[in-house]
């Protein structure tokens, strides 16, 4: 069995989506300086790199990433090549999604652009980025489709995400797809378990 981490790396300067704030990690204690142990202090937003969106997140009402079962973030899953597409519609995944997949990740031409620092993105913020359509994301539904992932900050509009949301589809976003080759896999898609949160950064890890 193979395993790909598609999981995109934490580090200071990497890219967040605009108004998101920056990961930065400080020295709190230092095992060198006569600390008893090394310990850091982490800040960062919980939509930072690869991460699961909950409904909550738009909605006051929705679930909280917590509260998200388990049997949805763990199982079999497709991840389909959707490079040179500038948005994934409903006729891409009318080609590209054959049999019964719960579990889909979209590589596209966004995948080069999570790994690079903040400071190369062309403005802010980039915004021409490949995205799932409305009808794209009612085709999902219809599919019976449990999770819906893809290589950038956002999956699409607001109106896709409650799409998605209202139809029981789980966002992830910031999936780190570029070594990973088209086919089904063994998902496991594990975010940290905050209590409350409507998102929360989460390590994904696919299986051949």
């Amino acid at each position: 069995m193979k395993f790909y981490d598609a999981t995109l790396p934490i580090r200071e300067g990497m890219w967040t989506f605009p108004l998101d704030p920056p990961y930065k990690s400080e020295t709190y204690m230092e095992a060198a300086k006569g600390d008893m142990y090394d310990l850091a202090l982490l800040s960062f937003g919980n939509h930072l790199g690869t991460h699961v969106d909950a409904p909550k997140h738009y909605s006051k009402d929705g679930i909280t990433v917590d509260q998200i079962p388990l049997e949805v973030l763990v199982g079999p899953g497709v991840v389909l090549d959707m490079r040179s597409k500038a948005k994934i519609d409903k006729k891409d995944l009318e080609n590209a999604l054959k049999g019964k997949a719960e579990r889909v990740f979209f590589k596209t031409d966004n995948g080069p652009w999570l790994l690079k620092p903040k400071s190369e993105f062309p403005g802010e913020p980039y915004k021409d980025f490949v995205h799932l359509t409305e009808e794209a994301a009612n085709y999902l539904v219809d599919s019976k489709v449990r999770l819906a992932g893809i290589d950038y900050q956002s999956i699409g509009p607001e109106t896709v995400h409650h799409i998605l949301w209202d139809g029981g589809v789980t966002i992830m976003e910031g999936a780190n797809l570029l070594d990973v080759p088209e086919g089904p896999y063994q998902v496991w898609c594990l975010p940290l378990r905050i209590e409350g949160a409507d998102a929360a950064p989460a390590r994904l890890v696919l299986a051949e």
